[in-house]
């Protein structure tokens, strides 16, 4: 073509290279170049990119990212191209008034005969009915035309009569004098109103979800999940280089994690399983040499009815070669920053990063929300020589603690029914006793020890838990780790309560990232007093400085995964992988006794010069959950399943008729009474 590209050059038309002179030159319109030609012209534009590259020296990973990355300045999108409005129901202003436009939506509300209110995914319009006699078989059509049907109207901008302007609407100081309109499609009687003030409940809304989506809020979450993933996607390619892979939604059992669905195939006895997570192919990709790997992937685990969760996710997946820990922790947090809405206010960056264990110890779960206090205090110390005896039996013991929590104003807002439930709870949930003491407004001490508290004691409790008048303390004594778990359920407990009295703990504008790190390697097993199960997934690497004792006394060694929390929310987790085939194979068949031969291709791969890598992996859902303040991660999931996994709009699953089981040999042992209904059917 005599066009020869020399993207990524830094060179300018007057200060050019030798190289591009003679490339310029040569690809002139008209000059003849052989195969040779073309060869040397090649060579010399991979050579310029190269200086290129080189010239160019990308911020090192390490110091990067700043406060608010620079976003790539980008034209505004054009919402009337290809469509055959001219503008959108949202962007009409005085600016416009006299143009003749053309508007497409539902009609939102019908006013008298006199307006119609239209609205589009971008906002909403007044249209003005004409009124004269002409034009009556025009009012009368409209005025019986049902709500939610689709209409097109042409008409010409003008202002709003003097005092009728709406402040509190974008296009709320126009109006659109109608000319003509067209009825594209009328709308049935619907089973709700797709007003927002209507309150639906969630099962009517999943029935008819299409009706759903049509709520600004939906439309605002679904909306910014994009823009978010637009701009996640553009960090990690454009700026960091990272390669976007789909890999398979066909695979196979994979040892430990969360439950899979099967997916039946033509071969007898044998069944695909769909992925919890792509994490073989991941690591598979950076043995494969990819350096830097990255998806939108949709995974699946068959968890039942867990609340707030869903069978189908999606998470920002990612695997780096040649990296550590706090490299990929700094990744994630240009990542979130770079792709945090604008209206959500600036993070701050370093995220605070805590232990496993200094967690568990403050606030008895490994995924705390920061925002309040509140925090687990022990005070096993102030109570060594104490006479009250079940202090005493707890503290006898090698694991035994005492252990709190200080309420603010405890004495004001919780009630005796409130003490009773959360004494309930904790002896229901984690077989834990508990003993509250209250510092009444006028500084007397209630509680069923306050007696036998000396006045030592007393001055000690205050100092270590900062103890007010009006506070409760909540005590729980026994094995530390117990007593953690209960404080942990209860801190979070008593916030519920605090809030649903009016005062304010958490705040839904403020956003606490926050980073676990050193968890442990392996925990053991469930309902069983041998063997060890993986914390997280067998292919956690140990922490270094614990490595030697994974031969020894694997229950003791810590991991090199790490968690990102939000506001007491888990939103990520990832790994720095196993990259030793010996190790892996250790770690499968001698501390977790699993078959080794089910991963064997991983192994062979992992034999065969695997980098050391890691990763991680972001909950989309709840990222844009918490970021929209959505009360469930089906509010910004457009076609989400029910608490049970069912799909209310299609009522997926379905049955299916012995002819189409029979391809893939399972029979089904069918309950009579369904039996009797497929048959007929």
């Amino acid at each position: 073509t005599g066009q020869v590209r020399t993207s990524r050059s830094q060179l300018t038309p007057k200060d050019p290279e030798p190289e591009f002179v003679l490339v310029r030159d040569m690809a002139r319109p008209g000059l003849g170049l052989g195969l040779l030609g073309r060869v040397f012209l090649r060579s010399l534009e991979l050579r310029a990119l190269c200086s290129s590259r080189h010239a160019e020296q990308i911020q090192p990973l390490q110091s990067y990212p700043p406060s608010r990355p620079i976003r790539a300045a980008r034209p505004a999108p054009d919402l009337n191209s290809f469509a055959f409005r001219t503008h959108t129901c949202g962007e009409l202003c005085t600016a416009h008034i006299g143009q003749e436009v053309r508007l497409c939506g539902w009609v939102q509300y019908q006013r008298q005969g006199v307006f119609i209110v239209l609205r589009d995914f971008d906002g909403l319009t007044q249209i003005v009915i004409p009124q004269e006699k002409s034009t009556a078989h025009l009012r009368k059509i409209l005025c019986e035309l049902s709500l939610e049907s689709v209409i097109t109207v042409t008409g010409t901008v003008i202002p709003r009569p003097p005092g009728q302007a709406n402040l509190e609407m974008p296009t709320g100081k126009i109006e659109v004098q109608m000319q003509h309109v067209e009825i594209l499609n009328r709308c049935r009687k619907l089973p709700f109103e797709t007003k927002e003030l209507v309150k639906k409940s969630e099962a009517l809304r999943m029935q008819h979800r299409y009706l759903d989506l049509r709520s600004s809020h939906m439309q605002y979450n679904l909306r910014l999940r994009s823009q978010m993933v637009m701009r996640m996607r553009e960090y990690l390619c454009n700026l960091h280089g990272f390669v976007d892979v789909e890999t398979p939604t066909l695979f196979k059992k994979t040892p430990g994690g969360a439950k899979e669905f099967v997916v039946p195939s033509r071969e007898p006895g044998k069944f695909y399983c769909l992925p919890q997570s792509p994490q073989q192919f991941k690591q598979l990709l950076m043995v494969g040499g990819l350096d830097r790997y990255f998806q939108v992937a949709r995974c699946y685990r068959d968890e039942g009815s867990k609340p707030d969760r869903q069978p189908e996710f999606t998470q920002i997946d990612i695997e780096m070669s040649f990296v550590d820990q706090a490299r990929i922790q700094k990744l994630i947090e240009g990542l979130i920053v770079y792709s945090w809405p604008e209206e959500k206010g600036d993070i701050e960056t370093p995220f605070p990063s805590i232990t496993y264990a200094e967690a568990m110890d403050s606030y008895g779960v490994d995924k705390p929300d920061t925002r309040f206090g509140m925090k687990i205090v022990d005070i096993s110390e102030i109570f060594i020589s104490t006479k009250i005896s079940f202090l005493c039996d707890a503290l006898s013991h090698p694991c035994g603690a005492v252990r709190v929590i200080s309420i603010t104003d405890g004495v004001k807002y919780l009630k005796k029914k409130d003490l009773e439930n959360l004494t309930e709870l904790a002896k229901a949930q984690f077989n834990q006793d508990l003993m509250f003491i209250m510092v009444q407004p006028d500084g007397t001490w209630k509680s069923a020890i306050a007696k036998i508290l000396t006045d030592l004691e007393k001055s000690q409790l205050c100092h270590a838990t900062n103890l007010q008048k009006g506070d409760v303390l909540i005590l729980a004594a026994g094995d530390r780790t117990k007593a953690n778990h209960a404080l942990g359920k209860l801190r979070l407990e008593c916030a519920d309560i605090l809030e649903s009295r009016g005062v304010a703990l958490r705040d839904p504008d403020v956003f606490n990232f926050l980073w676990i790190v050193d968890f442990p390697l392996f925990l053991p097993k469930e309902n069983s007093s041998e063997g060890f199960e993986s914390a997280h997934h067998p292919f956690t690497a140990p922490h270094p400085d614990d490595a030697h004792l994974i031969y020894k006394e694997p229950g003791t060694v810590r991991s090199q995964h790490y968690d990102l929390v939000l506001n007491g929310n888990e939103i990520g987790g990832g790994s720095i992988r196993i990259h030793n085939m010996e190790l892996q194979h250790y770690v499968l068949e001698t501390i977790l006794k699993e078959d080794s031969g089910v991963l064997s291709h991983l192994l062979e791969a992992l034999d065969s010069g695997a980098p050391p890598h890691g990763g991680i992996a972001l909950g989309l859902d709840r990222l844009i959950a918490l970021t929209v303040g959505a009360s469930s991660i089906r509010d910004v999931i457009a076609f989400p399943k029910s608490f049970r996994g069912r799909d209310l709009m299609s009522n997926a699953p379905d049955y299916v008729s012995h002819e189409e089981l029979n391809p893939y040999h399972i029979q089904v042992n069918w309950p009579a009474e369904i039996h009797k209904d497929t048959t007929k059917s």
